[in-house]
């Protein structure tokens, strides 16, 4: 039994294992144990999440198009917003996994609460025709371009004087 996990938290794996696969990192859990003591837990998983939620925002020559990673979330689950002022507003939730009272956590890497993303887009869209589909856990969002008017070009004859 080694001094060194107890003394940084109440990691259950052997540091002097060599065979261990798992890396030790003794300063595991400190920021998040000083998180817990001077916030809600709650309000520090939602704001990791408004970081977290990843967002691909490319621009074609007909459209804006948006694909955000939102693996096993249902399409009831997200919400597409288009406000004033020509802001997309994307946000959703991902329901906390049931927690068995037998049940022993080895990790807890996925996360679940609340995410928000806000784009302001620029004077060139269709904002009323906004088109989301979601297939395979990633949210597509496609917003038309304007057309842009070619100036006229106009010949003029010139005249000998």
């Amino acid at each position: 039994m080694s001094i060194i996990p107890s003394f940084f938290g109440s990691r259950k794996t052997n540091v002097y294992d060599p065979f261990s696969r798992e890396n030790w990192d003794p300063f595991d859990g400190i920021f998040s144990s000083v998180l817990a003591n001077n916030s809600p837990s709650s309000t520090a998983r939602e704001v990791s999440q408004f970081a977290t939620t990843r967002v691909d925002w490319k621009e074609t020559p007909e459209a804006h198009v948006f694909k955000v990673d939102l693996p096993g979330l249902k399409k009831d689950e997200v919400k597409v917003e288009v406000e004033e002022g020509r802001i997309l507003q994307i946000s959703g939730e991902r329901s906390k996994e049931q927690e068995e009272k037998n049940d022993k956590w080895h990790r807890l890497e996925r996360s679940s609460g609340k995410f928000l993303r806000r784009f302001r887009l620029p004077e060139n869209t269709k904002m009323d025709e906004v088109k989301a589909n979601l297939e395979n856990g990633v949210l597509t969002v496609k917003i038309p371009k304007v057309e842009e008017k070619k100036p006229e070009v106009k010949t003029i004859d010139i005249s000998s004087a």
